[in-house]
């Protein structure tokens, strides 16, 4: 498909939104969170604009929140109350949207991070959230949800050799990214910052999609085994033979696929 949707600029408590209206609207409607290791990316790169831009055509009204970066002063609750900002304006405005229907959220890596911890203080009444309803579901794309993961598998291990050693985001990439998002030790990281390690009773049905030959693989396998046990509602796939961030490469065989996957979860949940 061509790029055939358009968006338009919209503010939620100082937070820039992108809105992307479908031309022939399902009535649902998606907030969606781009990566970035917590301190990059922004609303034009791939895996924000062509990712709505694809779901709008498909029928869903997605937007996009252009949340604040990690840095040395902007820390964890910030990017999360940015998130639950748009959250809450998308909830306020979106029969005005002509969006009545399901609302829906996620992220892709660090994005989905940040989409499951603002589902989880949306969950837990959260001051910060008060006003807004929960997600109907949630959807991640190659999450990073643990600041200490499991070790990779054997298997995933002789993927990983197979990249440059800066592309594998080993244990060492996963503690400096955390580690520029928290303030403080990881150790005592709030629950909602590491939001694979809560207990996820009572979230709403979650979709996973993870890159197959990807250092944040375990991250996203062990979240999803933790969904099993807990009885959550759940759907997780891994896209073969792709590296993280493959919403980021328009086009190719496995960004289709996942985005085909996340219109039939939106159409089948909404």
């Amino acid at each position: 498909m061509g790029r055939v949707s358009s968006f338009t600029e919209a503010d939620a408590a100082g937070v820039p939104l992108r809105v992307y209206r479908p031309e022939h609207p399902s009535g649902d409607a998606l907030l969606w969170l781009h990566g970035g290791g917590f301190s990059g990316g922004d609303l034009t790169m791939p895996e924000a604009d062509w990712v709505a831009d694809s779901l709008a055509q498909r029928g869903h009204l997605v937007v996009t929140a252009d949340y604040r970066l990690a840095t040395e002063t902007v820390r964890f609750p910030a990017p999360s109350d940015d998130v639950l900002a748009a959250w809450t304006w998308l909830c306020g405005n979106a029969d005005e949207l002509g969006a009545p229907g399901a609302l829906h959220l996620g992220g892709a890596s660090a994005g989905g991070n940040l989409a499951l911890g603002a589902a989880l203080r949306l969950r837990d009444g959260d001051f910060a959230a008060s006003g807004a309803s929960q997600p109907a579901t949630v959807m991640l794309a190659y999450p990073t949800l643990h600041a200490v993961q499991a070790a990779p598998s054997p298997d995933l291990i002789e993927l990983l050799e197979t990249l440059p050693v800066g592309d594998r985001s080993g244990p060492d990439y996963v503690t400096a990214m955390y580690r520029r998002f928290i303030a403080g030790p990881l150790d005592q990281a709030p629950p909602a910052a590491v939001p694979g390690t809560v207990d996820p009773s009572g979230l709403p049905p979650i979709i996973i999609v993870a890159s197959e030959i990807d250092g944040l693989r375990p991250s996203a396998q062990a979240y999803a085994e933790l969904l099993s046990a807990n009885g959550v509602e759940h759907e997780y796939h891994v896209e073969p033979g792709v590296q993280h961030g493959h919403l980021n490469r328009p086009d190719s065989p496995a960004a289709l696929e996942t985005i085909g996957r996340f219109h039939a979860w939106l159409t089948t949940k909404s």
